[in-house]
């Protein structure tokens, strides 16, 4: 039976078991750690990170060709991103490509009201890959991870149905401590490739020239040291994350979690190598994986306190789009959530009434 023009602009099972894929293939510690996830949240997640995932592969594609001695030259990476705004406006117009990926990547745009701030940020981070932008300073770095990861962390949020700004901010701060891990982990094979995303100005201050070691990438011990220090920013990062975890609906904190475990990993076992991602590439082995899920697990039904601390300057702007589009609550709805705030107010009131006399009781008696 032929589809209907109707159905052409849904996802179907097909559809996403077509994003699963791209998810298993694409990233090991994330298919694990999404598997933990409940599937109210695991499908659409799938969806979210196999659209990503296509995008980052057409840019990377791109760059690479235009590389290539008498290629079309210099128009490729434009032309890719011109094509992926393109999409992206047909995704959010309810009239997705024909294609697997951006079918259930609109699904998700409309069953969630997601900001689209938040995919726009995720290709302004590949427009600076295609630019080849140079990264100075460490907040150079964080903007960009905050584009391609914390944009992530904040889409992942909305996925589950969390909007506040506290939560939010801590979603991004892991999304970039995961690009972080990321980062030192493929200095190496990012440096083979001529690109470098690790603070310029702490290669000098460490007696290196970045361009002249993007010529020939070898392990120091001064590259050793720049690598730690960027896995310092990233456990402190994972520290602020650990509380928005604690935020999240009880069904998503083990997958989520995981994530989180994974991922810092990979920075342990970098630092573990002396900080050497250059001679060979770190990676966790199967074992250590399962460990880590069964910790999530057993980790999710503890509270963190909550941390309040402001986003990071470079990911307010994602924070900020979320707020944004937070529906309005209104009607019954509302009416129902200002009886209830009041009927807990009532309850305050009276146990603060009643624990006050009981000072004055006590007082008494003890004066008697």
């Amino acid at each position: 039976m032929p589809m209907r023009l109707s159905d052409a602009r849904h996802a179907s099972a097909d559809d996403h078991a077509a994003c699963r894929t791209l998810l298993r293939s694409g990233s090991r510690s994330f298919h694990a750690a999404s598997l933990l996830l409940p599937k109210r949240v695991y499908e659409p997640a799938g969806a979210l990170y196999a659209f990503c995932r296509l995008a980052d592969d057409e840019i990377d594609d791109a760059i690479d060709n235009d590389a290539v001695p008498g290629s079309a030259g210099r128009g490729r990476p434009e032309a890719a991103l011109a094509r992926l705004r393109q999409r992206l406006d047909a995704a959010y117009a309810g009239r997705p490509s024909p294609s697997p990926v951006d079918r259930a990547f609109a699904d998700v745009v409309r069953d969630h009201a997601m900001p689209r701030a938040l995919p726009e940020a995720l290709l302004e981070g590949f427009a600076w890959d295609a630019a080849g932008r140079r990264y100075e300073t460490l907040p150079d770095v964080l903007a960009y991870a905050a584009r391609v990861a914390g944009a992530v962390g904040a889409m992942m949020t909305v996925l589950m149905g969390k909007r506040e700004a506290a939560t939010v901010a801590r979603a991004c701060d892991l999304g970039v401590a995961m690009q972080l891990s990321n980062i030192a982990r493929d200095v190496g094979e990012d440096a083979r490739a001529g690109r470098l995303y690790l603070p310029r100005s702490w290669m000098r201050a460490e007696g290196l020239d970045p361009d002249a070691w993007l010529t020939r990438p070898v392990f120091n011990d001064a590259i050793a040291r720049v690598v730690r220090q960027l896995l310092d920013v990233a456990d402190s990062l994972y520290d602020r994350a650990d509380a928005g975890i604690s935020r999240l609906p009880l069904s998503c904190r083990p997958g989520i979690g995981a994530a989180r475990l994974l991922y810092a990993e990979i920075g342990r076992e970098v630092w573990r190598r002396g900080g050497d991602s250059i001679s060979s590439r770190a990676v966790v082995s199967g074992r250590r994986k399962l460990g880590l899920l069964a910790r999530s697990v057993a980790l999710s039904v503890i509270s963190v306190a909550a941390d309040h601390a402001a986003p990071l300057s470079e990911t307010r702007f994602l924070v900020e789009a979320v707020l944004a589009s937070a529906p309005r609550r209104t009607g019954r709805l509302q009416r129902f959530e200002d009886r209830f705030v009041g009927v807990l107010d009532l309850f305050a009131r009276l146990q603060e009434r009643d624990h006050a006399a009981g000072q004055v009781s006590l007082n008494s008696a003890r004066q008697a």
